[in-house]
C-alpha cells in the first residue's frame, strides 16, 4: 500500500516515521557534513562517471520533484570506483530546492544550506534490477551536487526548458539526448558515508557521494524550479517548493573525504 507523503505540515518529513518507521533508523539521510570531522581516506578512489546521452529517456513530475529517467539495461551509463566496488548504473536524476535562494539543499555543510541539490541515482548491477538493489545495504549509490547562486548554467537550462511541459503532478514528456556529465562540477572531490533514500520508503541502501564543489545556478533559473506544482491538473495549485528533508542524526557513522 502506498502512503500519501509530502512536504506539507500534515504529511511532511516529521510525520514520515508514522508509516515508515525506518525514518528513525541508524543510517538515515541527509546529514550535516562537518568538514573538520570528516576523515581523509587515502584509499578512496576518484569517481569514474560515464554517461551516454542516448540513454536519456523522459522527464516526469512525480508530485514530489521532477526526475529525468534513463534506460538502465546496459552498462553505457555507469558509476564506478570512488567508495564503491562493482558497476552501478544510472537510473534517474532529480533535484530538491527551497522557496528562496537561501535554502533548499538536503545535505548541509557545517550547517550551510545551498539553494538546491542534484541527486544522480545509481544501482548496483550485482542485483537483478533497481527494485531489488534498493532493498540491499550496498544496492544504491547517489552522487549529490550542490547548486550555488551564480551565473546562468547553460547545461541546466536544457533541463529547465522542459519543465513547462510537466508543470503539474503526473505530467511526463520525452527528454532525449541529454548528457548528465554536463551537470557535474569540474572537481569531483567528495565526502562519502552510508545512508538512505531521503524520501519514503527511506530505505537504508545508499552509499552517498557528496561533491565538495557546487555548480552554478542563477536566481532566474531557481525561479523556474519553483514554477512546478505539487498538485495535479484540476487540483488547487500548490507550488513545488521546500521539497527537502532536513539533516538526520549521524548516530555514530563516519564521514570520509577523498581529499585533504
Amino acid at each position: 500500500m502506498s502512503h500519501a507523503w509530502g512536504y506539507a505540515p500534515d504529511n511532511g518529513p516529521d510525520k514520515w516515521a508514522v508509516n515508515f518507521p525506518i525514518a528513525n533508523g541508524p543510517r538515515q539521510s541527509p546529514i550535516d557534513i562537518v568538514p573538520g570531522k570528516a576523515s581523509y581516506d587515502a584509499n578512496l578512489k576518484p569517481l569514474k562517471l560515464k554517461y551516454d546521452p542516448a540513454n536519456s529517456l523522459d522527464i516526469l513530475n512525480n508530485g514530489h520533484s521532477f526526475q529525468v529517467t534513463f534506460v538502465d539495461d546496459t552498462d553505457s551509463s555507469t558509476l564506478r570506483d570512488g567508495p564503491i566496488s562493482g558497476i552501478y548504473r544510472l537510473k534517474q536524476f532529480h533535484f530538491h530546492w527551497g522557496a528562496s535562494d537561501d535554502k533548499g539543499s538536503e545535505h548541509t555543510v557545517a550547517g550551510k544550506k545551498y539553494p538546491a541539490e542534484l541527486h544522480l541515482v545509481h544501482w548496483n548491477t550485482k542485483y537483478a534490477n533497481f527494485g531489488e538493489a534498493a532493498s540491499k545495504p550496498d544496492g544504491l549509490a547517489v552522487v549529490g551536487v550542490f547548486l550555488q547562486i551564480g551565473g546562468d548554467n547553460a547545461s541546466l537550462q536544457k533541463v529547465l526548458d522542459a519543465l513547462n511541459a510537466i508543470k503539474a503532478k503526473g505530467k511526463q514528456t520525452s527528454f532525449t539526448g541529454f548528457d548528465p556529465t554536463t551537470l557535474l562540477p569540474s572537481c569531483l572531490d567528495y565526502w562519502t558515508y552510508d545512508g538512505s533514500l531521503t524520501t519514503p520508503p527511506l530505505l537504508e541502501s545508499v552509499t552517498w557521494i557528496v561533491c565538495k564543489e557546487p555548480i552554478s545556478v542563477s536566481s532566474k533559473q531557481m525561479a523556474k524550479f519553483r514554477s512546478l506544482l505539487f498538485s495535479a491538473e484540476g487540483e488547487t495549485e500548490c507550488c513545488m517548493v521546500d521539497n527537502y528533508r532536513p539533516p538526520q542524526p549521524l548516530k555514530g557513522r563516519s564521514v570520509r573525504a577523498s581529499f585533504k
